[in-house]
């Protein structure tokens, strides 16, 4: 994907503009809302927002970036205790994973969001001037061996849960939208995606798939995450019970996730993608954070069925083979040992 900035001019290579946007009006709509519900606690911050919302914005981000250092290290350590005996189980290479290196690129990131927090720039503008330098990140870690990308997501997890303990309710609402395009562009191969999408004409079944399904996509999670936490109200993760609110965002997250995974699929023609990054991405990652495989199997289920519902009937068959894939690499037969 091609990027060209003259002055305030943003321009998009045309094919894959469709998908950028739609992640691009998700957080603005986010921040609307947000900006219309007063959060909890946030009268004792409405004297200063008052005179000029920027100087909260300085306040926070100059606050935020004077413990950056030391939220990465910390960050780093909590990784390292979650993953530490994945690197054994799983034989991944030592040398692979520089734990310098990957808090250094976590902290020069949020440093961005930061900067551009504090320069009041449009949340619609954010994925395109973050997302670029995320991607890269993604795919220096992930050429290598995709599960390296595991330690890196849980990186900028922890920097995050970290850094928004720092803020009161009102700058978490203004920075919580610049903190899920961080995590939207690291969790997701959504350049890969948009990258796929360019090597196809808007006529092309297999992009129509996704254009009906990704316009959707945020609704579909929200159905599937308060479906699963109805079908089981008392199961416990890591975080808590499914209907915790952060469990929720990370549910949401997750099941985000899969779907562009699917999307990649389908424009890439194979399932290259979750063989080698999303199934030991998962292998990875959650058993350690309590999430039993029958509640993905659950996931893909009501997935599948979804997609049955909205897309036209000469569409499901281009996307139902990787769906049927998708339950077949996370069926009972595969983990009957951790099952």
């Amino acid at each position: 994907m091609h990027f060209y900035r003259s002055d305030t001019i943003l321009m998009i290579s045309s094919q894959p503009y469709s998908l950028a946007q739609h992640w691009a009006k998700r957080y603005l709509e986010n921040a609307s809302s947000s900006q219309r519900i007063v959060p909890e606690g946030a009268e004792t911050v409405g004297a200063e927002l008052a005179p000029s919302r920027k100087s909260v914005r300085a306040i926070a981000a100059e606050r935020l970036l004077s413990s950056l250092r030391q939220v990465s290290a910390k960050a780093w350590s909590q990784t390292e205790a979650l993953l530490r005996s994945e690197i054994h189980r799983q034989q991944i290479d030592k040398s692979l994973i520089n734990a310098w290196e990957i808090s250094q690129d976590a902290f020069l990131i949020y440093e961005k969001a930061l900067e551009l927090y504090t320069q009041r720039t449009s949340y619609s503008q954010v994925p395109f001037l973050m997302g670029p330098d995320i991607a890269k990140i993604r795919k220096k870690y992930t050429q290598n061996d995709p599960r390296i990308i595991g330690f890196v997501s849980m990186q900028f997890h922890y920097m995050s849960d970290l850094l928004k303990t720092q803020l009161s309710p009102i700058e978490n609402s203004l920075l919580g939208n610049c903190f899920q395009v961080i995590d939207d562009h690291l969790y997701m191969p959504l350049h890969r995606a948009y990258d796929a999408a360019a090597n196809h004409d808007n006529s092309d079944p297999r992009l129509q798939v996704v254009h009906q399904l990704i316009d959707c996509s945020h609704e579909i999670s929200v159905n599937i995450v308060e479906r699963v936490a109805e079908l089981y109200p008392n199961y416990q993760t890591h975080g808590g019970l499914l209907s915790h609110p952060s469990v929720k965002v990370s549910s949401l997250r997750d099941t985000q996730m899969f779907q562009i995974y699917l999307f990649v699929c389908v424009l890439e023609g194979n399932f290259s993608i979750v063989e080698q990054e999303l199934f030991p991405l998962c292998l990875m990652l959650y058993p350690k954070l309590k999430v039993h495989w029958e509640l993905v199997r659950q996931m893909l289920q009501l997935l599948g069925s979804e997609a049955y519902s909205r897309l036209n009937s000469d569409l499901y068959p281009i996307v139902e083979p990787y769906l049927r894939s998708f339950r077949e690499a996370f069926s009972p037969e595969v983990f009957m040992i951790q099952d």
